[in-house]
Order: C-alpha cells, then structure tokens, then sequence
C-alpha cells in the first residue's frame, strides 16, 4: 500500500525477483501514474493493482483478505494516517509489516525528497537531477523486506527516508567531497571540465591513472587541465581515456524512457 516513488521502486525489486504483489491504490489511483506515467508503467510491471476505497466496509473487508495470506504488508503512511484506517501496531500485530516514513524519529513531521535533502545538507543552488532519497529509501526497503521474511509473523520494520541519506552525506560530513578536498576540487585530476564541444568528467584519483594521464597529455604531475580539455570536445576525449586506459567520460543528459534491464518477461497488465 505504499504509493509514489520509494515504496513501488522496493517492490519492483522484489517482483523482479519473483515475489507476487498486489497493490492497493486509492479509487483515484497513484498519484505517480498522472506525474510521470512511464516510469509508475516501469515500476508496475509485475505487479497487480487494484484500486480499494479503504474508508468503505468493503474495502476494509478486502485488504483484510489480502492481508489473510500475505507474507509481509509494505507501507508508506504516516502512522496516524494508518491508524485512521484501522491498521496500526495492534491490527496488524500478527503481520509482518514495513512501513515506509519521512524520518524514523518524527514520522508525522512533512517531508519529500528536497526538504531530506536540504537538511541532510545534500542540496546546493539548484534542482538536484533525481530524487536521492526516494532511491536511497527504496533500497533499503527492499533489504528491510528481506530480512523481514527471515522473521516470524508479527516483525515489524520502519524505513526512514531522510535517515536513508546518512551514507550519502558521510563523505561531505567528513571532509572527503568538501570543497577544495581532494574529491571537492582539489585534485585536478578528479574534476568536470568544459571541452572544446561538451563537458567532460576525469577521475584519475589512483597515482597510476595520473601517472597515465599527464604522461600522454606531456604535462608537468598535478598541472592545471583546463586549458588542454579546450583543445578536444568531450567525445573524442572520451576516446582518447579509453585509447589510453584513463578513466574520463563525457557529461551526458539521461536517456529519454529507456528500456527497463530486466530481462523477465512482462506480467499482465492489471
């Protein structure tokens, strides 16, 4: 019963993996169908869905059914919004249940992927390209539901979303991607750089790579590359990292709706 993008992105997973899932949605559906449609179409595959008004007898009676036979129930409510709906602790006690939060320690406080991040102090001037919480949450979603089925019936688990980015933000909180630290800017040869057409990545961190590196470009150890990534554009210095075993590659936009990896064949459509 989890909606949007952390709870469906975990049981995508979980479905590619063999797992039989049933969805229940709202009778207005998932608000992630109407914002990006292609990726809800991804994500739901595997997966049965049905549109249950919970509010109702009936739907009450229906996700009880399901509930009847299921090996774990995966949400993604606040607890009082749960509760409101008759699932809490005390019903779903024989159940093993994850519920998906904002935070483990206030889960009724707002909160989406930006506001996670500013306060993880992940976020700079500008619209971050994904949706870093989500992704991180969902993975650990997907592990909390595994170690979940190693539980008897009734082991309950809780996923925060802002405490899901700790391990992103341990390498800034400890000095390692600061600015001017030797992954922030201070090594120049672990930098983004304009090319002559383009926009180039260069992660030579190893002493071999930059060995490598400034020995082919014949400059000085630890020289300032600016000037000479202006000499080619970013897909012929992709060429040339790869002609001479240096890690670079040229900044690219993401690939408008591509195919999904899984090589398992397509369920039904619900």
């Amino acid at each position: 019963m989890a909606l949007n993008l952390p709870g469906p992105l975990a049981v995508a997973h979980l479905a590619e993996e063999g797992a039989g899932v049933t969805k229940i949605e709202p009778p207005a559906g998932d608000p992630l169908a109407a914002i990006c449609a292609s990726l809800y179409n991804q994500l739901h595959r595997h997966v049965h869905v049905e549109r249950v008004d919970l509010k109702s007898a009936g739907g009450d009676s229906r996700i009880r059914t399901l509930l009847g036979d299921a090996d774990v129930f995966i949400s993604s409510q606040r607890p009082s919004a749960l509760a409101r709906l008759g699932l809490d602790s005390v019903s779903l006690a024989p159940i093993r249940w994850l519920n998906i939060v904002g935070e483990r320690a206030q889960p009724e406080v707002a909160g989406h992927d930006l506001t996670y991040l500013a306060r993880a102090g992940l976020l700079r001037d500008e619209l971050p390209v994904t949706v870093l919480a989500d992704v991180m949450g969902s993975e650990r979603a997907f592990s909390a539901v595994l170690l979940l089925l190693r539980q008897p019936p009734g082991t309950h688990a809780e996923v925060g979303l802002y405490d899901s980015l700790d391990s992103l933000a341990a390498p800034l909180r400890h000095g390692l991607t600061a600015p001017g630290a030797l992954l922030g800017g201070g090594l120049p040869a672990y930098g983004i750089y304009p090319a002559k057409e383009g926009t180039v990545a260069i992660a030579a961190l190893e002493p071999h790579f930059r060995e490598r590196l400034y020995r082919a470009l014949a400059l000085a150890p630890e020289s300032d590359l600016r000037a000479v990534m202006l000499e080619r554009t970013a897909e012929e210095w992709e060429r040339w990292g790869e002609q001479y075993d240096v890690p670079i590659a040229r900044v690219r936009a993401p690939a408008a709706n591509p195919s999904p990896p899984s090589a398992r064949a397509s369920a039904p459509d619900p």
